[in-house]
């Protein structure tokens, strides 16, 4: 689970130029959330998604690449918003009017995947933020900022004295909230500059805005995003593990894979199902023939 966790709070970037599909997928009980999309271009094709014609050396000088469309993003969320997998073919009349036809153009999109159920609790600034989860369930980050919003937050209004309406996030308050409250059942922090930094001017309002979920697992650990788990071969622990509690776990692991498969095959789960039941009904069929053969001779 926290190889899933990890997946869940990664940020992806995938890329697929003009005649080529683009493929976005997330993994099991989340779903596809646009965080950017842009279609054009604004690097040389010779560095990003060459033409697959032949150009002279003056056409490339032509070049176009100042190009961009203002619809990507609104396309990519109708596509794959909230979806777990999508996939397309990127070509300009996807887009509406090409900007710049005659040049080869590509999509470059960046999204997360959402825990399918999630909560969201706001703390404003100097106020202590408290999370916390049913018993035997952790708390799962998603997403934290602290700064200040361009849409502004209900529970924290501002105050108008006079300062610029500027967006300002914290770079770091992702990583705090992993840290403090990953792998917990419940935590709080003050969303105060001593804890996350200023990153606005000075005497704007900030608030602390956090996603996170509840999960049952057991096997939650905090997730340092920029490093993979390593496992310590020389625990003395497993080899203290009673046969009985391995052998349960085993049995959990697969039945939760089995339910995994069949709400992400129905159809194919239907199939083999229905399978089963004719080849039980076939052998059932077998059996009885013989035994009637039998007591007739």
């Amino acid at each position: 689970f926290a190889g899933y966790i990890s997946q869940v709070l990664k940020n992806y970037t995938d890329h697929a130029c003009d005649g080529e599909y683009v493929s976005l997928r997330c993994p099991h009980r989340t779903t596809i959330s646009i965080q950017s999309s842009f279609y054009g271009r604004i690097v040389p094709s010779h560095q990003l998604c060459p033409s697959r014609y032949p150009h002279s050396y003056a056409t490339l000088i032509k070049e176009d690449v100042a190009c961009s469309v203002g619809t990507s993003l609104q396309k990519m969320l109708d596509e794959c918003q909230d979806r777990r997998s999508c996939q397309f073919l990127v070509n300009s009349r996807l887009f509406g009017m090409d900007p710049c036809p005659g040049t080869s153009k590509y999509l470059l999109v960046w999204y997360k995947c959402r825990p399918n159920e999630y909560k969201s609790k706001v703390a404003c600034e100097d106020d202590k933020l408290r999370l916390s989860c049913k018993k035997s369930m952790v708390i799962a980050i998603y997403s934290a900022i602290f700064g200040r919003t361009q849409g502004g937050s209900l529970e924290c209004p501002y105050q108008n004295l006079g300062l610029p309406m500027t967006e300002c996030q914290s770079a770091t308050a992702l990583q705090l909230m992993i840290k403090r409250c990953h792998g917990k059942r419940s935590c709080s922090i003050y969303a105060s500059t001593y804890e996350f930094g200023d990153p606005c001017y000075p005497g704007i309002q900030k608030h602390l805005n956090v996603i996170y979920t509840c999960d049952n697992t057991p096997l939650l650990l905090p997730v340092d995003e920029t490093q993979a788990p390593v496992l310590s071969s020389s625990s003395s622990s497993s080899s203290m593990e009673p046969v009985g509690v391995s052998t349960e776990m085993a049995l959990l692991s697969n039945i939760l894979a089995a339910y995994a498969f069949i709400t992400e095959n129905p159809e194919r789960a239907a199939l083999y199902f229905v399978s089963g039941v004719c080849i039980g009904l076939v052998l059932t069929l077998l059996a009885l023939v013989l035994r009637v053969s039998c007591r007739t001779d």
